[in-house]
């Protein structure tokens, strides 16, 4: 049986290295969420519990052995073969000649608002990708009426603004970078001027950072494995939304010494004012 699956950019998935062309099995019986194989029947499904993160693989794989779940989306099986990669324009393809939809006017997947034109947003009227907003364009949002990613202010059009109305990246304020300019200013930074253009400084790759983050059974509350049980058994997890806080010390902890001290290494680094933004405590 054909099925699809999603990867860590590395091919892992839950700790254990896949490899194109290669089967792999277990002894004994399938079981869901326990024992075996998992992948989707349709992949759309698959984002609806992994991060839509063109960094991770996806690939088409055939169920082989055992199969369990056939009747829903959910499979498991005790013999897999990774027949091949999928691109991220072949994978949009196929997501969006499916179905999933359970708002209205929608012309996506997996969208459970109203009238989204893109995939996974459970908001209204978006365009873009995994929003849980309305009305965005970007991709990732939890605010309102952002045209940039990874916002959860509103009206931004620049990238992971907890504020308002800015167009700049990581601003938990409001209205940052004027208005009707049409020349390339320098960059203000940590609430001081600079004599330094964007494209001038070497901003750490993991403040680049997602508002969701996979979950899966064995990382779960109590309370989450009730609630998501179908998201749990379909792909072993699901989509846990984070506060923009919680979301950039994640990706602190998870950088490099060397990334940190980038960080510390920029432009007007101001401890108090990164506190401020992060609720990270940097020494």
């Amino acid at each position: 049986m054909k099925a699809y699956k999603v990867f860590n950019p590395d091919w892992t998935c839950r700790g254990f290295k896949y490899e194109i062309g290669k089967e792999y099995k277990i002894k004994g019986k399938p079981i869901l969420c326990k024992k075996g194989f998992h992948a989707c029947r349709k992949v759309s499904d698959c984002f609806s519990y992994y991060s839509f993160d063109t960094t991770n693989k996806v690939a088409e794989v055939e169920l082989l052995g055992d199969i369990v779940g056939v009747e829903e989306d959910k499979l498991c099986t005790n013999h897999i073969k990774i027949v091949r990669e999928l691109s991220w324009a072949e994978m949009l393809e196929i997501a969006n000649s499916g179905n999933g939809n359970s708002g209205n006017g929608n012309s996506g997947n997996g969208n459970s608002g109203n009238w989204n034109s893109g995939n996974w947003n459970s908001g209204n009227c978006n365009s873009g990708n995994g929003n849980s907003g309305n009305w965005n364009s970007g991709n990732w949002n939890s605010g309102d009426r952002n045209s940039g990613n990874g916002n959860s202010g509103n009206w931004n059009s620049g990238d992971r603004n907890s504020g308002n109305g800015n167009s700049g990246n990581w601003n938990s304020g409001n209205g940052n970078s004027g208005i009707f300019n049409t020349d390339e200013p320098f960059i203000r930074m940590f609430n001081k001027q600079t004599k330094l253009k964007r494209r001038d400084i070497d901003i750490p790759l993991f403040l680049y950072f997602d508002l969701t983050s996979f979950i899966s059974y064995d990382y779960a509350t109590e309370e989450e494995r009730v609630k998501y049980k179908n998201e749990i058994e379909t792909c072993g997890g699901f989509l846990r939304t984070l506060s923009y806080k919680e979301a950039f010390s994640r990706a602190w902890r998870n950088a490099s010494d060397e990334e940190r001290d980038k960080v510390k290494n920029l432009p007007n680094f101001d401890a108090d004012i990164f506190f401020e933004i992060s609720g990270i405590k940097v020494s």
